[in-house]
């Protein structure tokens, strides 16, 4: 079965957040991954600084919408695993999810 590598842009910050805020946000994350069942093969992980890597050289920020988080699902086709991702958390706050398929080589 496909492998789909999700890539996470953007949504909620712990910064600023209380603890109880955090929970409660990450408490929604562990009920949809677990929701997932055995199609989420990498729940994956948070994405901190990042840098872009050119020809040119170096540039701080990952670029114009950096990723903030990953993780890998198996699932029929693309249009399957859109599907299991519909309910993300991340799109109460403003996030956005990129679906792609890993092709093996």
């Amino acid at each position: 079965m496909p492998k789909y590598l999700l890539t996470y842009h953007g949504g909620a910050s712990p910064e600023g957040m209380t603890e109880e805020e955090v929970g409660a946000v990450m408490g929604k994350w562990m009920s949809w991954m677990g929701g997932l069942g055995d199609a989420l093969t990498d729940q994956g992980n948070a994405i901190g600084m990042s840098k872009t890597v050119t020809s040119g050289g170096v540039e701080d920020g990952g670029g114009a919408n950096p990723a903030t988080g990953y993780g890998i699902l198996t699932a029929t086709d693309i249009d399957a695993a859109t599907a299991l991702v519909k309910d993300c958390p991340i799109f109460e706050s403003g996030g956005t999810i990129e679906v792609g398929e890993a092709i093996e080589m």
